[in-house]
């Protein structure tokens, strides 16, 4: 399976959180031996990595999970183009897949 895109835009300097629950064929994804990672980079193939997103699964029998940056992290990312992807992993047979990736757009704090 293909990782779906989706961009998403995270305003400097407040919280951004993104809640995603995963079907397939109309039916629940049961994430109950699952991990979820994101992580966000100035580009895709660039070592620099600028934040970390914090991941948990809020529903494993649903299939939901968030993924948060808080505002005292967006506050230090300059505002720009970066890239993001979320993957999954599942530790009943060991695999990642790569859930969603995509552009992420940082637009400037005006309030400080």
């Amino acid at each position: 399976m293909a990782a779906g895109n989706y961009d998403i835009v995270i305003d400097q300097g407040a919280d951004f959180a993104l809640s995603i629950a995963l079907s397939e064929d109309g039916e629940a994804i049961n994430l109950n031996s699952h991990t979820v990672s994101a992580q966000l980079r100035p580009t895709p193939s660039s070592n620099t990595l600028t934040a970390t997103f914090t991941c948990n699964i809020t529903d494993a029998a649903n299939g939901a999970f968030t993924m948060k940056l808080g505002y005292a992290t967006t506050a230090n990312i300059a505002a720009g183009k970066y890239y993001y992807d979320t993957e999954i992993y599942n530790s009943s047979s060991n695999t990642i897949t790569r859930l969603i990736q995509g552009v992420a757009r940082v637009t400037q704090n005006v309030t400080r």
